[in-house]
């Protein structure tokens, strides 16, 4: 190439001769168009999604829709992954079976949630009563069809792959559903827990790509050589900071902290509370190393943005390995993406490999860390009880808060 490139600035090529520079020329010119054009086309429908985002945010509570949507098209593409790779088209009822399935667990997951937060439209619906009273079993019967049917659908020349692609089918549900289930409970915790997670993981794809690209130098793991310890260490510190910030931003509104409720007068969402200790606003005293450096004694913070630093942590650190398993996955398989449904980004499953993981560590930090009990929760199971239960339990209170000082003695309301 650089003996090509001297004999054409002296002139001693003929006209109209292809040469190997000539050759090297076109190659690279075309690789750098297509690159561009990859670019180009990723870019914009980045824009695209980060701007659908903050739709579904004005949108609120009704994003409840979306991660439905999106659970079943991930479910559709690694489905029709194993459909594909397993050779899978003369079994009987396979994909029957795995649609079947995948609406008998959802039937369970979002029954349940109903049951939890809708309790007073329950109460006011007599089909709704039944499905709620009966719901555990209802959903054990469909699932106990579906497995009958699987049953009774084995062939003699097709043992083996019907049960791998029966475990294909379960994993897939495990993976997706069950996940996409937290999401949604995440959701009802606050629309905060469910935007911010998301964020994270948007912010570190982003910022990792960034320093990888500018930076990048070390390669950080096999199963994707395009990834660097330089964009893994920087993706991860402009994380924290990433969600630090938005975190106190978002803290100030009531609109994303306040837990999603249901109004059974007017029959739609509502996001309006008392907000939290943790959206409350503090003063923190600084070690005395960080006194010293920055002189000052005190800071004021809402408790959240430093929840908030764990997440960070998080989707940063460990985040990236749901990345990972997805391109271990691929590798297994020899395909490139999930799917072709985003140009330039590949499938759905592509872009929420990551999210899935940290949805469910955000659900168990949630739980481990940050939720007390829920007096809206309690209040629905009281209403549930008989008058008789329900006037036993109002004595009961009434005399532990006498006890505690909270009322004064049944004397002196007497009096």
């Amino acid at each position: 190439h650089e003996q090509g490139l001297k004999a054409k600035a002296d002139g001693q090529l003929r006209p109209g001769r292809v040469t190997l520079s000539d050759k090297w020329f076109t190659c690279i010119l075309i690789s750098n168009l297509h690159r561009w054009k990859n670019y180009w086309i990723r870019g914009v429908l980045s824009l695209a999604m980060i701007s659908g985002f903050f739709l579904i945010i004005y949108m609120g509570p009704i994003a409840l829709i979306l991660v439905m949507s999106v659970q079943i098209k991930c479910f559709q593409e690694i489905i029709t992954i194993g459909y594909r790779v397993y050779h899978s088209y003369e079994l009987p009822w396979f994909r029957t079976l795995s649609w079947y399935f995948l609406i008998c667990v959802n039937y369970f997951f979002y029954g349940e949630t109903v049951a939890d937060y809708f309790g007073a439209l329950v109460q006011r619906e007599e089909p709704l009563q039944f499905l709620a009273r009966y719901h555990r079993f209802i959903s054990f019967a469909l699932y106990l069809a579906g497995f009958c049917m699987f049953v009774l659908s084995l062939v003699k020349k097709h043992y083996r792959l019907q049960f791998y692609m029966f475990a294909w089918t379960h994993v897939t549900l495990l993976i997706v559903v069950t996940q996409s289930h937290l999401v949604i409970q995440n959701l009802f915790e606050g629309m905060i827990w469910f935007i911010v997670p998301i964020s994270i993981v948007i912010c570190n794809d982003i910022m990792a790509y960034l320093f990888g690209f500018f930076f990048g130098r070390t390669p950080l793991i096999k199963l994707s050589p395009k990834k660097t310890w330089e964009g893994f260490i920087g993706g991860f510190f402009a994380t924290v900071v990433f969600g630090f910030i938005l975190a106190y931003l978002l803290s100030q509104f009531q609109y994303f902290v306040c837990p999603v409720g249901f109004n059974s007068e007017s029959n739609s969402f509502t996001v309006e509370c008392e907000p939290s200790d943790i959206f409350v606003m503090q003063e923190y005293t600084l070690p005395t190393v960080l006194q010293n450096t920055l002189r000052w004694k005190t800071v004021n913070l809402y408790p959240f943005a430093i929840h908030s630093i764990f997440l960070s942590s998080f989707g940063s650190l460990i985040g990236p390995f749901g990345g990972f398993f997805a391109s271990g996955f691929k590798r297994a398989f020899k395909i490139k993406d999930f799917a072709n449904t985003i140009p330039g980004h590949g499938g759905i499953m592509d872009r929420f490999d990551c999210q899935y993981l940290m949805a469910t560590f955000t659900h168990v930090y949630i739980a481990s860390f940050v939720r007390g009990p829920n007096p809206s929760k309690v209040l629905q199971q009281l209403l549930l009880l008989q008058p008789e239960q329900q006037l036993g339990i109002f004595h009961t209170l009434q005399s532990h808060l006498r006890d505690k000082g909270m009322l004064p003695p049944a004397a002196v309301q007497a009096e």
